[in-house]
């Protein structure tokens, strides 16, 4: 699908032109949403540019990714997507500066994007060139990413103090807790932490790339936005570095948790084996039918097996008790 977004009185304004109609001349930006090859040859032929294919879009080599051609600036990030879901996901979104123009290229549909739009129907000043709207689109991007970590942030807190939740003594942890699920979520977030270092690293590179071009491409205010940025990915990406250590930290916490939670449970096995093992010892020795045995004739010989027994069985217990080994 292609729209084309033309300066107005309040903000741009978003159209899709006809198959069969040129392209409008004065169209700020000119948006490829999971083109189709008829679109693109309608953008080739008008701009003089070869769009790039997706295949070209997934190379990682810098030449393939951030180079100027027939004048155009050719600039495919990585951009995390599906970030409210289980399963995030890496995109790669093209951006062509060709003049005045910008050119997005892309195969989903990010919340950044959609907000960038949102603003910019009702924000004309901030969007009046293609090097403006391209920093703006950053800007979102980079903003969205702050959000997520902001809120992996809170959510690694939470499964922290759940972890290691303080119990007073004399009173067992609960034997319900949620181990697998605390895995589960830890892993998530570090996929998440994954992604979104992968997309800080390459926004750095496309910053870096755009800051060193001639001063005819981008305006002092736009380069200035883009320093601010440059800084916000690196501080991002210290940030990243940090929860992505914590999340390992509560990986081996929690699987530190488990094996103590093992542990209890053998040692209650251990223990009952060793509290039941004198009255079976008892029981085997009363137990034993041989012709010629003295207790056979002996009426208090039951009851006395009885409250052997059962003694022995509480002893070991009283005693593992008073060293605080149950």
């Amino acid at each position: 699908m292609l729209s084309a977004f033309l300066p107005g009185s309040v903000g741009l304004t978003r159209i899709e032109p006809d198959c069969e109609a040129a392209l409008p001349k004065d169209a700020l930006w000119l948006d490829l949403l999971d083109p189709t090859p008829a679109d693109e040859k309608r953008l080739e032929a008008s701009f003089g540019i070869n769009i790039p294919t997706r295949e070209e879009m997934r190379e990682i080599e810098s030449s393939n990714r951030l180079y100027e051609d027939a004048g155009a600036l050719f600039m495919t990030a990585t951009v995390v997507t599906k970030l409210d879901s289980d399963l995030p996901e890496s995109t790669q979104i093209t951006f062509i500066l060709a003049g005045a123009r910008l050119i997005t290229v892309r195969y989903v549909d990010p919340l950044p994007f959609r907000r960038f739009i949102a603003y910019a129907e009702r924000h004309i000043t901030n969007c009046n060139s293609g090097a403006a709207i391209f920093a703006g689109l950053l800007e979102s991007i980079i903003n969205r990413i702050a959000d997520v970590l902001e809120r992996a942030g809170g959510e690694l807190d939470s499964e922290s103090s759940g972890i290691f939740a303080h119990t007073t003594p004399g009173r067992r942890r609960s034997a319900s807790r949620d181990f697998r699920g605390v895995l589960e979520r830890l892993g998530q977030n570090g996929e998440v932490l994954s992604k979104s270092r992968e997309s800080l690293v390459s926004l750095g590179r496309l910053l870096a790339f755009a800051q060193q071009q001639p001063a005819n491409h981008f305006a002092q205010d736009v380069r200035g936005r883009f320093r601010m940025l440059s800084r916000d990915v690196l501080a991002m990406s210290d940030h990243v570095s940090y929860l992505g250590n914590k999340v390992q930290f509560l990986l081996e916490a929690t699987l530190g948790m488990v094996n103590i939670e093992q542990n209890a449970i053998i040692k209650i096995f251990s223990v009952a084996a060793v509290v039941f093992l004198p009255p079976t010892l008892v029981a085997s020795v009363f137990g034993m039918n041989f012709r010629y045995m003295p207790e056979l004739d002996w009426r208090g010989g039951y009851p006395f097996a009885l409250v052997l027994m059962v003694f022995s069985a509480v002893l070991p217990y009283l005693w593992f008790k008073r060293k605080g080994w149950l």
